[in-house]
């Protein structure tokens, strides 16, 4: 089935992709399944080499790459980004992986007699299905670990945003050992709800109500679904914070990707003893931040990847505006060359009654609101049925640490913002509706793609104290 492909700076439909059948995609996931049971058992340090060597040879498609990223969702510099990052991150998982998967040597139990050995068998086949905001990234931040585990994987990226399908597979080709174990697939839904019927462990990354799906469709398998769905961050602003790097952070944390991220900075609540200075601050950087318009080298904005969020963008400042807020900049959807783009927009005069500060907004909006008190900031904070991420700012990262551990997030920034899209060794769990399953980041990301086996071994050289006594000879 043919699907067409929107390109974000034109507007135009430019690329077509064709999705697999239902019984081409059996074909597939029974090919990588069956040189699962060698890729697990040559070891391994076997498949640190085999991912060693596709570190290489994504270095060497890098410029193809990144090129077909640039025409995925208009941006240039988060597209260098994540091929990088995903190079540091083969190099990262493969040098940690001996410590997390290497078999453990027998302990003593609680039963003298008894030895325990623990041992990992990885789940033969997972399902990535991933979204279009960061496509390349986000395709492989489970992929890796999972491999290293042993497993074999498929990927099937978002519909949306698939050109990079191409040289990323043909690095993949480049690498026999892992071509054998590893493919990507194109395709909408219909193709993601069938790799969720073929796998054994399934890892989602994409909206609430999608996310719902999978793991409904996942529970009745009776396989495990590894959720990492939307966010409406919070960001706090104490008084006693460094308002200078406090509203570069947020600017930043706000409108890196065009706000295309589900742990933006989507809210932000500021003391109001310094609510006035630190929109005057927050305002002036905002509007420094420029549009990669006409081209993607030109700004660091570029435009909305997704046809349907600018509905939703334009839909949020409506709402916002009908019930009071003030636009301080920005504030409106600009066609350029056919892309849809939006600066940085500061609102205030905002309030929970509003989308743009209870829904999932997905764009470069900084809605700015006052508190009296850390109880009343903490309770804005967790008055939403997300709970990904969040950013806490005060004079020292102790009284910010203070409050943030009273957050329903699972990350929390200290003095900063959106770390968790560059520091990936804290475990963390997302609260609410903003996912399910064990962490994907820090050594939790790894064991979740494997059962764990407990060997116990008796020890004793004669009869056992709990055998019928005519058995004790």
């Amino acid at each position: 089935m043919k699907i067409d492909v929107r390109n974000p700076r034109s507007g135009e439909v430019d690329t077509w992709i064709d999705a697999p059948t239902a019984q081409e995609l059996v074909g597939i996931a029974a090919t990588v399944r069956s040189a699962q049971p060698a890729w697990e058992a040559q070891g391994l340090q076997a498949r640190i080499h085999a991912m060693t060597a596709w570190r290489d040879a994504l270095g060497a498609h890098r410029d193809e790459i990144i090129a077909a990223l640039v025409h995925d969702t208009g941006r240039l510099a988060e597209s260098a980004l994540e091929v990088d990052a995903i190079m540091r991150s083969i190099d990262r998982w493969c040098g940690l992986a001996p410590s997390l998967i290497d078999p453990e040597p027998p302990r003593p139990s609680s039963m003298p007699i008894v030895d325990v050995a623990q041992g990992l068998r990885p789940y033969q086949l997972a399902g990535v299905i991933s979204p279009w905001n960061f496509p390349f990234l986000l395709s492989l931040i489970d992929a890796i670990p999972a491999l290293l585990t042993g497993c074999a994987v498929i990927v099937k990226p978002s519909e949306i945003a698939p050109r990079f399908i191409g040289p990323v597979q043909r690095s993949i080709d480049d690498v026999p050992p892992l071509a054998r174990v590893m493919t990507y697939v194109a395709g909408a839904g219909e193709t993601g709800a069938a790799l969720v019927d073929l796998a054994d462990v399934v890892c989602f990354t994409g909206s609430v109500p999608t996310g719902r799906t999978v793991g409904e469709r996942a529970a009745k398998r009776f396989i495990p679904a590894f959720l990492e769905l939307g966010g409406k961050d919070p960001a706090i602003v104490l008084s006693t914070a460094d308002l200078d790097r406090a509203t570069s952070a947020i600017v930043w944390g706000s409108t890196a990707n065009a706000g295309q991220s589900c742990l933006s900075i989507e809210r932000v609540y500021v003391d109001a003893k310094i609510a006035d200075a630190f929109v005057e601050q927050l305002v002036a950087k905002a509007r420094a931040v420029r549009l990669a318009a006409p081209e993607p080298q030109d700004g660091e904005i570029g435009p909305i990847i997704a046809e349907k969020q600018i509905a939703v963008i334009e839909e949020h400042l409506t709402d916002a505006r009908n019930r009071g807020a003030v636009v301080h900049c920005g504030g409106e959807i600009e066609v350029i060359g056919g892309g849809s783009y939006i600066r940085p927009t500061v609102l205030t005069n905002v309030d929970h009654s509003m989308k743009v500060m209870t829904e999932e907004t997905f764009g470069p909006i900084i809605p700015v609101m006052r508190f009296n008190g850390t109880d009343e900031a903490v309770r804005l904070a967790n008055d939403s049925t997300f709970g990904l991420s969040a950013a806490v700012f005060a004079g020292t990262a102790e009284e910010a640490m203070d409050v943030g551990s009273r957050l329903d997030s699972g990350g929390v920034s200290i003095n900063d913002a959106a770390l968790t899209a560059l520091v990936y060794d804290g475990e963390k769990n997302s609260f609410n509706m903003s996912g399910l399953g064990g962490s994907r980041m820090g050594p939790a990301a790894m064991r979740r793609f494997a059962r764990r086996q407990a060997f116990l071994i008796g020890t004793s050289p004669g009869a056992d104290p709990w055998w019928f006594p005519q058995l004790q000879g």
